[in-house]
């Protein structure tokens, strides 16, 4: 493996992508130090202790932990992840921007340069949102127009570096920039949960038994990180066959293939979105006239993070993401539409809606189990950091009361890789080993796994 690892820096044009992109996200971890002006830090961690569960927490993930610190990266990414959703939504319902997008490398470069654009007003927009609320919660020394402005400018300058950060590493580097950057704010926070846990074995949080669930911990940890590789390369394919037709004197086509349909196509986003919706009754508590309702107060706490209401509503929401955002990735209509455009059928299927319909059926399969993978992976995290109170349940909570502790209020741990980050980082790095490995492979190197079809390099004499 080392001499396949090093096989990277023998190749002159992979080691300049490589050492751009590390130095690339070397930049991006200074900027992680550089504090907005104008916030006072104590009061900003208090209020971040408080608002734990809300749509800070998930910002904070993408930001790499910069919104806590309130530098000047604090937005991070979301804007641009949020406009592009934007995007992906409109290619869908508005035809002229769909047909933008079948024009190829020109569609493409003008609906990115409409996602810079639509980043910095969102920035603009969210930066506001951030100095108001700082203002509001007083975390700001001095609160006036002067630190409006000079947050605003800070925040969308710092996301606008980002976003250029980001597609340099795409075109001068290795892998998406975007998504690496993502992946390096959460890294980054793995040294700060490694020496919790550690401080939480030497003080014997657990009794006598700390050894052993430290050890558990761990092993659940890689069956998780394992669970989670094998999914992300499962993949249901479907057979497909070429129709023969002669050009010239030759005969063309009749060639076997497949199409590869992902169990997990959406990736990570469905959690996200699940996750940005039940997000907004936390952020809806803070206003005055919730508080002063108790009715609302209590419909809120039941639909807070922990509880039964809220994890039945995360689960039902992803398994809803996961269908609608195959829907606008992947739609059978215009994959039948192209097999018969190219010649090439299912065999034993009739092209047109009967192909359209038999890809529909697959999808509609194969996406129910992703979304349950996905809630499998976001539920064991909480189960073993907080727990889910089922003892809060209204008919049946005292039963569940009878349970050992831990299976209610979970082990305490303060676990750094939730359900989201943990997805993102094994996909990401999924991602950027295979970009790595095929670079090797079409060089003639060995790739780093045994079935990359690697050819033996060339001796050196």
């Amino acid at each position: 493996m080392l001499e396949k690892f090093l096989n990277i820096f023998r190749i002159p044009d992979l080691r300049k992508r490589v050492l751009f992109t590390l130095g690339i996200l070397a930049v991006y971890r200074f900027g992680a130090f550089i504090p907005t002006p104008g916030v006072d830090a104590h009061a900003l961690e208090q209020m971040f202790s408080s608002q734990g569960g809300s749509l800070f927490g998930l910002a904070d993930l993408f930001g790499g932990g910069n919104l806590r610190r309130m530098t000047i990266f604090a937005l991070g990414i979301m804007p641009y992840i949020t406009a592009s959703i934007i995007f992906q939504l409109l290619s869908v319902i508005y035809e002229p921007l769909a047909r933008i997008q079948k024009e190829g490398e020109l569609g493409r470069r003008k609906i990115t340069q409409w996602t810079r654009y639509m980043t910095v007003i969102l920035a603009a927009l969210q930066a506001i949102g951030v100095a108001t609320i700082l203002t509001k919660m007083n975390a700001v020394l001095n609160p006036g127009a002067g630190f409006v402005a000079m947050t605003i400018l800070t925040l969308t300058t710092g996301t606008a570096f980002i976003m250029w950060l980001g597609e340099q590493i795409t075109d001068r580097g290795i892998g998406n920039g975007m998504s690496l950057l993502i992946f390096t704010g959460i890294v980054a926070g793995l040294p700060s949960g490694v020496r919790q846990l550690w401080e939480k074995v030497q003080s014997g949080a657990w009794g006598t038994l700390t050894p052993i669930w430290v050890l558990l911990l761990l092993a659940g940890m890689i069956a998780v990180v394992a669970f989670i590789v094998f999914v992300e390369r499962s993949e249901r394919r479907i057979p497909v066959q070429s129709a023969r037709r002669i050009v010239g004197r030759r005969m063309m086509g009749g060639q076997s293939s497949h199409l590869p349909l992902k169990v997990n196509s959406g990736g990570v986003m469905p959690v996200i979105f699940a996750s940005s919706i039940l997000s907004v009754p936390s952020l809806v508590s803070q206003m005055d006239f919730v508080k002063n309702t108790s009715w609302l107060n209590s419909i809120i706490r039941s639909i807070s993070p922990g509880e039964p209401g809220y994890e039945l509503m995360y689960m039902l929401f992803i398994i809803f993401f996961a269908y609608f955002y195959i829907s606008i990735v992947m739609r059978p209509d215009d994959i039948a539409d192209q097999f018969r455009k190219s010649g090439s059928f299912i065999p034993g299927i009739r092209p047109g809606k009967r192909t359209s319909d038999f890809i529909n059926d697959i999808l509609t399969r194969i996406t129910l189990v992703g979304a349950i993978y996905l809630i499998i992976v976001s539920i064991i995290p909480v189960l073993i950091i907080s727990g889910i109170r089922l003892d809060h349940l209204p008919l049946l909570g005292s039963f569940f009361e009878r349970l050992p502790l831990f299976m209610t209020h979970g082990l305490g741990v303060t676990f750094y890789f939730g359900g989201t980050s943990l997805l993102i980082v094994v996909g990401v790095a999924m991602d950027t080993v295979s970009q790595v490995e095929s670079q090797l492979v079409m060089r003639h190197y060995d790739g780093f796994s045994a079935r990359s079809g690697g050819i033996r390099g060339r001796k050196t004499w």
